[in-house]
């Protein structure tokens, strides 16, 4: 093992271009875009159609420093659930688009985020294997006129065809805004670990079958 002085540390490689992608789906239910830079600053642009919804995107990408970009038409005279969801599947495809080969980066991260008396933690794996384990006890069916029950679709589209292992778990908490709301913090941070790259890996698969 080569000891070197700190002065004489060699240099990691230059930071990659930043990753982009803009995706659209088109249903008889809904009409979704987004546009995302996995390597932005926070900045967001949400119209939805759901205000609550809208609210926990931003979440998203302040706290995952991520730059986002999302628009959808749907059919709210019916509910919130296609358009939730639909917003979920879309933004975790252009997450799969963003994130290109994997190499080089964390491919985990994990995340305990409180909000007053609320307590979330969610552990996140590009693995290339979708699978979401939820566990999050709300305390109320709904946030004024938003079905608590669609946080678990927003997430289960998501991890569906963004192609990770996610797993959420609400770990206190009394109030359903707050449940809510640490949930989408914690996501976003994890998710903000896992894309990172790692200075001592770069141009490396986090994995030892060589493909994720």
């Amino acid at each position: 093992m080569t000891n070197y002085p700190l002065t004489e540390l060699p240099e990691a490689p230059a930071t990659c271009a930043p990753r982009l992608a803009e995706l659209t789906r088109n249903t008889a239910e809904t009409q979704v875009s987004v546009r995302i830079n996995l390597d932005g600053t926070g900045i967001s642009r949400l119209h939805t159609g759901i205000g609550f919804l809208d609210h926990m995107l931003d979440q998203i990408a302040r706290h995952g420093l991520i730059d986002l970009d999302i628009d959808a038409e749907g059919d709210l005279h019916i509910d919130a659930h296609h358009t939730v969801e639909d917003v979920g599947i879309t933004l975790g495809q252009a997450v799969h688009k963003a994130i290109g080969d994997k190499k080089g980066i964390g491919r985990y991260g994990h995340a305990y985020v409180p909000l007053d008396e609320a307590l979330s933690r969610v552990v996140i794996d590009f693995s290339g294997r979708p699978g979401l384990v939820m566990h999050v006890p709300f305390t109320a069916g709904s946030i004024g006129s938003f079905d608590t029950q669609l946080v678990h679709e927003f997430f289960q589209g998501f991890a569906n065809h963004a192609l990770v292992t996610l797993h959420i778990d609400n770990l206190s908490g009394d109030n359903a805004h707050h449940q809510a709301e640490s949930v989408f913090k914690a996501f976003a941070r994890a998710l903000r670990a896992a894309v990172a790259f790692d200075a001592r890996a770069l141009g490396q698969v986090p994995s030892t079958k060589g493909s994720l």
